[in-house]
């Protein structure tokens, strides 16, 4: 099944920003691929460091991006916006592929089922370049996981193989997003349709490092409040899924505004607990109707 030679209708997104050493080790996995893809873009989002010198250097055949900094959904759109493929496959720069990432998924959506228009897979994780287990709540899965997607985010960007056309159907990143960008598009999507998993750990994901935007935003409950939020105005889901929603709303807000209360932060208190209130109503109204 394996050849090197294969060119598969497949493009590679890349966002970085002054990690010049982690995304040579990611641009490197990208190109040892069994199958090659045909494009790998990198969209620098506006680094300081040699990322540029790095790429011109060592990998000519990338398509390198810059823009100024802008945040990563402003950077993986730009990236979705310059591939000309069928399928694109996400890789965020500390991170690594197995070999035999995009071969294993394009045979299964070519051969297995093709229905399914987003292919994630399982992954390793390490903290610190130390390995780490992961609790049950975040083991990955396939087929209907709308709700599941819902508590947070349950799909690893890097793991995602996407075809390009669900962005025409469900729209790109959030870009109004600082973080928890790729929550808000998994719900997006997940509400629409089932989700392709190949359980086999087909990514190495790498954390602990300073710049993670998990480690530099706290309380990221609030930002996947704000996607469920706009998500409901948008009257994107079921009236099913609004019923599933709004509970899940109204426990990530209590936890907020509680955990406010208690650190006697009076305004983030407020601004929570109205909302709180607000979508108690709502679902009440809902369950009236």
């Amino acid at each position: 099944m394996s050849n090197v030679q294969n060119v598969a209708d497949i493009s590679v997104v890349i966002p970085t920003y002054n990690r010049c050493v982690l995304l040579k080790r990611a641009i490197s996995s990208a190109l040892n691929q069994t199958i090659r893809s045909k494009k790998i873009i990198v969209v620098d989002n506006g680094s300081t460091d040699k990322t540029y010198e790095m790429i011109s250097s060592l990998f000519p055949q990338i398509t390198y991006i810059y823009e100024n900094r802008r945040g990563v959904s402003i950077a993986r759109n730009k990236g979705i916006k310059n591939c000309h493929s069928s399928w694109i496959a996400f890789l965020d720069s500390d991170d690594v592929w197995e070999p035999q990432k995009l071969e294993k998924q394009l045979f299964f959506t070519n051969n297995i089922n093709k229905k399914f228009r987003l292919i994630h897979t399982n992954e390793i994780w390490y903290k610190n370049d130390k390995f780490q287990n992961q609790s049950r709540k975040h083991q990955k899965s396939g087929g209907d996981i709308f709700q599941k997607s819902l508590e947070f985010c349950c799909i690893s960007p890097s793991s995602a193989f996407i075809k390009k056309e669900v962005f025409d159907d469900y729209g790109f990143f959030d870009e109004s997003l600082e973080v928890c960008e790729d929550y808000d598009m998994w719900i997006r999507i997940t509400a629409k349709e089932e989700v392709g998993f190949l359980d086999k750990p087909f990514v190495k994901k790498y954390g602990g490092h300073d710049d993670q935007l998990s480690k530099k935003y706290w309380g990221m409950d609030r930002f996947r409040i704000k996607s469920l939020e706009k998500n409901l105005k948008n009257n994107w889901f079921t009236s099913e899924q609004k019923k599933i929603v709004l509970k899940i709303l109204i426990k990530k807000l209590f936890i907020i505004s509680n955990g406010a209360k208690k650190r006697n932060n009076e305004e983030i208190y407020k601004k929570y607990s109205e909302k709180f209130n607000y979508w108690l109503l709502e679902l009440d109204k809902y369950k009236n109707e």
